[in-house]
C-alpha cells in the first residue's frame, strides 16, 4: 500500500530526528518491496537486490542524523538504490545498460470461478510479458508510474530525465502495449469476451489521458 508523501516525510523525520525505530520499521516495510523490484530491473538477481536494498536502509539508519533535510525520502531512496545497482553491475557483471530514445483495481467476486481465475492469470501473464518487452527506459517509466504510483516529477528525479521525457516515454509505452496486446487476443468459451478485450478499455483510457496531458 502506498503511503502519502506527508506520511513518508513524517516517518523520515521521526527516524532522523527522534531516532524512532518503529517509524524506521514502518518505512522499511512500506518501501522495501517496490525498491527491490526496482533494483531487480537493473541487476536481474532477486537475492542480490534484496541485499542491496537492505544495505541502503542500514546505511540510512546509520547516517540518519545527516539526512533530516531530505524533502522527498522515497525519491531519495530510489536514487540511492539505482546508484548502488549500477555500482553492483560495474563490479560483478558484464551487463551493459543502454538508454533508449527518447491502478488500483476493484474487483467484485461472488463465487470462485476457475475459468475466470484462469483468464485473470493469463491476462497478468500477457501484460507482464508485454511490459517486459518494452525498451528498458519505457518499461521502467511505466512500472514506476503505473505500478508504484510515483509522480512524473519523482520518476524524472530518479532516472535523471525531464518530466516531459517521462510523460513521452509513458505515452509511447502505453501505445506499444496496446499494439502488442492486439496481437495476443485470447479466445474464451461461448460469447465471453477475450481477456485482452476486457483490458482494452483501460488501455484506451490511458491513451486518452496521455494525449490530454501532451
Amino acid at each position: 500500500m502506498k503511503i502519502s508523501d506527508t506520511n513518508t516525510l513524517d516517518l523520515w523525520k521521526r527516524v532522523c530526528i527522534n531516532n524512532d525505530l518503529k517509524a524506521f520499521e514502518q518505512l522499511f516495510h512500506t518501501l522495501n518491496t517496490k525498491l527491490i523490484k526496482f533494483c531487480i530491473f537493473y541487476i536481474r538477481q532477486k537475492e542480490a537486490a534484496e541485499d542491496i536494498v537492505s544495505e541502503v536502509f542500514i546505511r540510512c539508519w546509520e547516517s540518519r542524523h545527516n539526512l533530516s533535510e531530505i524533502a522527498n525520502p522515497e525519491t531519495y531512496l530510489f536514487v540511492v538504490v539505482k546508484n548502488q545497482s549500477l555500482n553492483y553491475i560495474k563490479k560483478y557483471s558484464n551487463i551493459h545498460l543502454v538508454q533508449t530514445e527518447d491502478s488500483k483495481e476493484l474487483e467484485f467476486v461472488n463465487n470462485y470461478d476457475p475459468e475466470k481465475e484462469m483468464e485473470r492469470k493469463e491476462l497478468h501473464f500477457i501484460l507482464d510479458k508485454a511490459i517486459s518487452s518494452l525498451p528498458p527506459q519505457a518499461c521502467l517509466v511505466f512500472r514506476l508510474v503505473k505500478e508504484d504510483g510515483l509522480r512524473y516529477k519523482e520518476v524524472a528525479e530518479i532516472l535523471n530525465i525531464s518530466p516531459r521525457t517521462v510523460q513521452t516515454q509513458l505515452f509511447r509505452a502505453i501505445k506499444k502495449l496496446s499494439l502488442i496486446l492486439a496481437h495476443h487476443r485470447v479466445s474464451v468459451k461461448q460469447n465471453k469476451r477475450s481477456v485482452v478485450d476486457l483490458y482494452a478499455p483501460g488501455i484506451l483510457l490511458l491513451l486518452t489521458f496521455c494525449k490530454f496531458l501532451s
